[in-house]
């Protein structure tokens, strides 16, 4: 498995949302649906390295990317697709979000 480079400074930034379970279906649709207009506006921000996306069946969602810089990250704090278009479809489908949280990344394999 090849690991890409993660440059000195980089940060994983960590945005967890909570559903009942039992929305499961209507959430996962939700999160596969969102992708559709926040692809695109995220490629074009600086600093990407990877984003992923997951929702488990347990009620919980979350979103995890590296980024170059803190700052890097911080863009999507302003991201109109991410803070106002997902923000409402996820919360139209009962996923509350938990505060955002940016790790400087330590060591990785």
């Amino acid at each position: 498995m090849t690991v890409p480079s993660i440059p000195p400074g980089a940060v994983t930034r960590v945005s967890r949302g909570e559903f009942d379970p039992s929305r499961f279906a209507e959430v996962e649709q939700m999160n596969r649906d969102i992708s559709a207009y926040l692809i695109p506006a995220i490629r074009q921000l600086d600093g990407l390295l990877a984003f992923y996306a997951g929702v488990s069946p347990t009620g919980s969602l979350a979103h995890v990317s590296i980024w170059r810089t803190d700052e890097h990250a911080a863009q999507l704090n302003d991201l109109r697709e991410m803070v106002v278009d997902a923000r409402r479809d996820a919360e139209a489908v009962g996923v509350s979000f938990n505060p955002i949280t940016h790790y400087p990344i330590a060591w990785s394999i």
